[in-house]
């Protein structure tokens, strides 16, 4: 069985529901939406993985955009967010504006150290010294144990963002955490999803417009300056610009409580 019976009619693609889909059906699957809406991307991702998908949120305006989509779609999707337990204030007041707006309560993923747990095993303030380590321990450890129980997840990755997402497909096979990846904002813009944003009164952090165009951890994001990388900001002062969640092979998984082999390294001041 193919993946689709007609490249004109999307809904065919649900065909493939007793099927396991290769890479080259992702391909091909990815391939056909590319003219296509993110919303028509979102339609067939939770036909065809429903129960067995969710929605990764950072609360970010890229997220934000699929949260609202997701609303008016498949309203009771899970969505899921990672809590570093060192976040802005201001997101975790967008996650209960969430709450109360969209009726919705993201799922809360912890690391498995409490931030008094990993300063006496790795030292205070790790991420100063090991950005690497400490996002592994903090936000990958945590999605490989939330992912390993679903078929796909959705991202709100663009491949404008860093040359890591610059290839990154709407329909691919993520080979780091062994699932689908559904990208529905791949080929969208920053100007796009404001777009979308400001028509659709969709919440955002306010931290957006005062220099943040890129928010992750409170100690590990900074405010960027006008004409800059809108990821300059993140992970100021190492040669890093990913968490480890979005990179493939290119930031393996660690195994949990190791030391980085190869932390990020630090740039020259």
């Amino acid at each position: 069985m193919t993946p689709f019976s007609s490249a004109s009619a999307p809904s065919a693609l649900t065909d493939v529901v007793t099927v396991r889909l290769s890479g080259d059906d992702l391909k091909l699957i990815s391939n056909h939406f590319e003219d296509k809406s993110p919303q028509e991307v979102l339609r067939w991702a939770i036909e065809r993985f429903t129960p067995d998908i969710a929605l990764a949120c950072s609360l970010g305006s890229d997220d934000m955009a699929l949260v609202d989509m997701l609303s008016k779609i498949a309203p009771k999707t899970r969505v899921f967010y990672l809590d570093t337990g060192v976040l802005f204030k201001e997101t975790y007041d967008l996650r209960d504006e969430v709450i109360r707006r969209y009726g919705i309560t993201p799922i809360q993923l912890l690391p498995d150290l409490t931030l008094e747990e990993q300063a006496a095993a790795h030292g205070a303030n790790l991420w100063e010294r090991d950005p690497d380590l400490c996002c592994n321990i903090r936000k990958v450890q945590p999605l490989v144990r939330f992912l390993s129980g679903l078929q796909a997840w959705i991202t709100g990755i663009r491949r404008d963002q860093t040359p890591a997402r610059a290839n990154s497909g709407l329909v691919e096979f993520d080979k780091k955490f062994q699932l689908v990846k559904i990208n529905p904002l791949a080929k969208w813009t920053d100007a796009m999803v404001w777009d979308y944003l400001e028509k659709n009164n969709v919440p955002y952090n306010p931290l957006h417009k005062q220099g943040y165009p890129s928010i992750g951890c409170l100690p590990c994001t900074t405010q960027v300056k006008p004409g800059e990388d809108p990821r300059s900001g993140r992970w100021k002062g190492f040669k890093k610009d990913e968490c480890g969640l979005h990179c493939g092979a290119t930031c393996p998984i660690l195994p949990e409580g190791a030391t980085a082999a190869a932390p990020s390294e630090q740039a020259t001041k």
